[in-house]
């Protein structure tokens, strides 16, 4: 079985990750979508709702041949993706400036565990400026953000900003 694992705090999960998960399934038989437990990044979603969204959402993009599982972790991803059974980690690079930082994280997980890939799939241009943060940012000084994250994504970001 080629299992990779698609590491990312997903806080909020975008159609950007969406787009690198859909397109990445014809290359795997299995995708562990990793859910990042690091309390440093001052989540807006708990691990188990973005477990949860994700759980939601993953069902509904209609994607055949290819088990998509969701799982959260700490520490390292490599040691993660070894302890999963994945050959290969994906990940999606926007930018020039995605590429140095994920190349930096590629040779270190490489260095960690040899026989595990890393795999990079350059964003959709539609997707190419899309971050969690930037649409934590612009939902949270009131922009729009439909289109750019999932409406279940969406819905979920008002009760949490309903709530503050």
């Amino acid at each position: 079985m080629r299992r990779a694992i698609f590491p990312g705090s997903f806080d909020p999960l975008t159609n950007g990750h969406l787009d690198i998960i859909r397109r990445s399934c014809p290359l795997f038989d299995e995708i562990v979508i990793a859910v990042l437990n690091n309390p440093d990044k001052n989540p807006l979603f708990t691990v188990e709702e973005r477990c949860s969204m994700l759980e939601e959402i993953l069902p509904t993009l209609g994607i055949e041949g290819c088990r998509l599982v969701v799982d959260s972790f700490s520490g390292l991803t490599a040691e993660f993706a070894r302890e999963r059974g994945a050959t290969a980690i994906v990940r999606g690079i926007r930018a020039v400036s995605d590429y140095e930082y994920e190349l930096r994280m590629a040779l270190m997980n490489r260095k960690l565990e040899p026989s595990i890939e890393t795999v990079f799939l350059m964003a959709g241009e539609e997707y190419s400026y899309v971050s969690s943060t930037l649409m934590k940012q612009v939902f949270e000084l009131g922009g729009r953000v439909e289109g750019l994250i999932p409406p279940l994504v969406e819905a979920r970001m008002r009760e949490k900003l309903a709530e503050n």
